[in-house]
């Protein structure tokens, strides 16, 4: 099973038509949020203590979260570069495929 089709919509949402014709619609933020990276699992795994007071944000991080870019990783994944600057992450078909699934309603 691979992608056929990407697109993205206003809504900051990634449809991916796949081969055997279903289609996925993934809201960015969840993409985002399951980024399976060193750093990202590491924060999972020891999250920072809270600062006292608000969080200071990035320009970056204050904007709403969009894609930028999405390069292939062979033929078995995609790299996705997010508009909060994070370009880490690996996202597997595979992956993408379940996350998909988990989105329907």
């Amino acid at each position: 099973m691979h992608p056929t089709n990407l697109q993205t919509t206003d809504k900051r949402e990634l449809v991916i038509t796949w081969s055997d014709q279903s289609e996925a619609t993934i809201p960015f933020r969840i993409l985002r949020d399951r980024c399976q990276c060193a750093g990202c699992n590491e924060k999972r795994v020891n999250p920072p203590e809270k600062p006292v007071g608000l969080p200071i944000l990035s320009a970056a991080e204050a904007q709403p979260l969009m894609i930028e870019k999405m390069h292939p990783v062979g033929n078995y994944a995609y790299n996705i570069h997010f508009s909060d600057g994070h370009s880490a992450g690996i996202y597997t078909f595979e992956m993408l495929k379940n996350i998909g699934n988990a989105c329907r309603p």
